[in-house]
């Protein structure tokens, strides 16, 4: 039989304060009992001697200080897990939402996790096929890896968030593949668009979706994203399968952390985020991963709005720190209707020499990988020449590579949200855009795979 407490002391918000208490500790899950029977659920945030710090996960509307009871159940939030959880969906505290009955667990998983001990951590080495070829050819994403993508306001990243959750594969693997998908914070329109492309493209088989809507309450938003770790690390490390993990919207979830440390009355930090917000993204990043001990890994996709397109806004410029690397997207390319709008060049994949090459992808991957970079910044700035002082003032080589700065967006970044290239799609298409160019300028490429694999001019 829980203790009841009827010592509610103060309610500011969110917030509550519980006086009197015995032996509750931090994180601990509680409830409140409401003088009409109604229940709503809590956690503790912060215990100091005999007052406990609570935090709604409901409004704290109709609370009575002196009739309404607290209850804490001694455990923090848990996710019942099992393999049932393939092909549903669950709203931010991971209840079903599908209209599907309640999953039968093999197991009940504290949701803030163990972190993973740097010794059994695996490196990251394999390739993972996204379908996209400015990700798979030039920014390559590799298993275990974290691999953020930074997008903004009004830019399609829910578009490329859900081509990626339908495409990605392990190649010469068997197809013990799997991807959670956790939407933070998103509007009711953003959760259909998920839930119908997940369903009509038959994805949702091998997905977790966790859904919480901006209506939801800030607590929830903190809570989705280790759900989808939790829920991650079972299939990965317990049931040994590849999985992808995405989670959009990243701002969302710390606007939320901004919120719960203003409620809290806390010293804020850089623009009024929370000091430990570094602390708190990394206790989610770091989640993913490879271990020693099992054939399972955590690939981690992170995506985030940077507020007004600021790369050193906090949440970008953190998030970049704890990452491996970063996709950037263009709001430039948008304009011209490039889709995916993949800004290559500031875009970085730090362990895409790890997951490329011969018996991972091709022997020709990195070379080419190198040149079609080269390529393409010399081409931009041949564009902005040309714009500046006109076509007249540039050299033939020059406008060969403007000529192949355009082709390359229109051909190679730009593929759409429904086109699933392979990697030797990709590669082909690299070489074929290559061959606009002399031989003589493609210095970065040994011969030998020029020879082998240049088209031929006629």
């Amino acid at each position: 039989m829980l203790k009841e407490y009827k010592t509610i002391e103060e309610v500011a918000g969110p917030l509550m304060v519980v006086r009197n208490v015995e032996n509750v500790t931090y994180n601990e899950l509680g409830e409140i009992e409401l003088p009409s029977g109604e229940v709503r659920n809590c956690r503790v945030l912060e215990v100091d001697g005999d007052k406990a710090l609570v935090q709604l996960f409901e409004s704290s509307a109709g609370i009575n200080l002196a009739s309404s009871k607290v209850r804490f159940k001694g455990k923090s939030i848990e996710l019942p897990v099992s393999g049932d959880m393939l092909g549903r969906v669950f709203d931010g505290m991971g209840h079903p939402i599908d209209n599907g009955p309640e999953i039968i667990p093999v197991d009940t998983m504290d949701i803030n996790g163990l972190p993973m001990n740097p010794a059994a951590r695996n490196y990251p080495s394999e390739f993972i096929q996204t379908g996209v070829s400015a990700i798979d050819g030039l920014n390559t994403l590799v298993r275990g890896q974290k691999l953020p993508i930074f997008s903004g306001s009004g830019l399609p990243h829910a578009q490329l968030a859900a081509q990626i959750a339908r495409q990605a594969k392990v190649l010469n693997a068997d197809s013990n593949f799997a991807v959670v998908f956790a939407a933070v914070g998103i509007t009711f329109e953003e959760a259909n668009f998920f839930v119908n492309d997940f369903k009509e493209t038959g994805a949702i088989e091998r997905t977790v979706m966790f859904l919480n809507l901006a209506n939801d309450p800030a607590i929830e938003r903190i809570a989705t994203p280790r759900m989808a770790l939790t829920a991650a690390e079972y299939l990965a490390f317990k049931e040994n399968m590849h999985v992808l993990v995405i989670i959009t919207d990243i701002t969302n979830y710390a606007e939320a952390l901004r919120e719960v440390s203003a409620a809290r009355k806390e010293v804020p930090g850089r623009r009024g985020y929370p000091g430990y917000m570094y602390t708190d993204l990394a206790t989610i990043y770091e989640r993913a991963g490879r271990n020693l001990y099992s054939d399972g890994s955590i690939t981690l996709i992170p995506i985030l709005t940077m507020p007004e397109d600021d790369k050193t806004h906090p949440i970008p410029d953190l998030t970049g720190y704890i990452t491996e690397g970063q996709i950037i997207l263009s709001r430039e390319l948008y304009r011209k209707n490039v889709m995916p709008p993949i800004d290559v060049l500031p875009s970085l994949s730090r362990l895409k020499d790890k997951g490329i090459g011969a018996g991972k992808t091709r022997e020709d991957h990195a070379n080419t990988m190198n040149q079609l970079f080269a390529a393409y910044a010399r081409g931009k700035e041949a564009k902005e020449l040309m714009t500046i002082l006109g076509e007249a003032a540039l050299t033939e080589i020059d406008l060969l590579y403007a000529k192949f700065a355009e082709q390359f967006e229109e051909k190679y970044v730009s593929q759409g949200f429904h086109t699933d290239r392979t990697i030797e799609e990709t590669l082909n298409l690299g070489w074929e855009l290559l061959s606009i160019l002399p031989r003589s300028e493609l210095k970065r490429i040994k011969d030998e795979y020029l020879d082998k694999y240049l088209p031929k001019k006629d």
